[in-house]
Parts: C-alpha cells; sequence; structure tokens
C-alpha cells in the first residue's frame, strides 16, 4: 500500500487587523481568519500604535511587526497554533521594553 502526501496550498495574507483582543488577517483565497489576541503575548502587550506597525514577509506567507519583534505565519494562525515563544524568552523580551519605555 502506497501513502501520497496531500499537498496544501497555504494562501498569503493580503491585510491585517489588529484590535484590543483580536488578530485578524484577510487570505488572498477570500477567506478571513480571526484569532484571540491572547495567543500573542507580545502582541497583546504592545501598544496600538506598535500593532498597527506590521508589515508582510514572504510574499505574505507571514506578518512582521518590527517594533516588537514578531512574526506570526499563516500557516501557523490556519493551523491554530498561538505563539510558540518560551516563558524564559517572553520575561527577557518584557525585561528589555520595560528599560527601553522607563529611558525614554
Amino acid at each position: 500500500m502506497t501513502i501520497s502526501a496531500v499537498e496544501i496550498d497555504v494562501p498569503s495574507a493580503e491585510g491585517v487587523t489588529v484590535t484590543e483582543d483580536t488578530l485578524t488577517v484577510d487570505l488572498s483565497d477570500g477567506r478571513t481568519i480571526s484569532v484571540p489576541l491572547v495567543w500573542f503575548p507580545r502582541l497583546i502587550r504592545s501598544t496600538p500604535e506598535e500593532r498597527n506597525n506590521w508589515r508582510l514577509i514572504g510574499r505574505g506567507h507571514g506578518i512582521h511587526w518590527e517594533d516588537i519583534d514578531e512574526d506570526i505565519s499563516v500557516e501557523g494562525l490556519l493551523a491554530g497554533k498561538p505563539s510558540g515563544e518560551s516563558q524564559a524568552s517572553f520575561k527577557k523580551w518584557l525585561s528589555q521594553r520595560a528599560s527601553r519605555l522607563t529611558n525614554r
């Protein structure tokens, strides 16, 4: 018996909206996907200005937020995967962020 892998064509992101509690991504295949912002600790802790400072990367297969150093893939969103960042990494980011905000 042979098993063949099904190749899935992942749509690209075309637009992104971030509210106080939701990340919404418009996809090239006409779908819109929304996930809770609490899935992404850096986004939930960011300011509205930082949340709105995003750009598409990899021809729309990912979204990057420069101000908070966050990258989210469309494939991960479609698979229902929240942030995979470790607690240690997130705590380090929070500490660095607090230092930057204090020194402003």
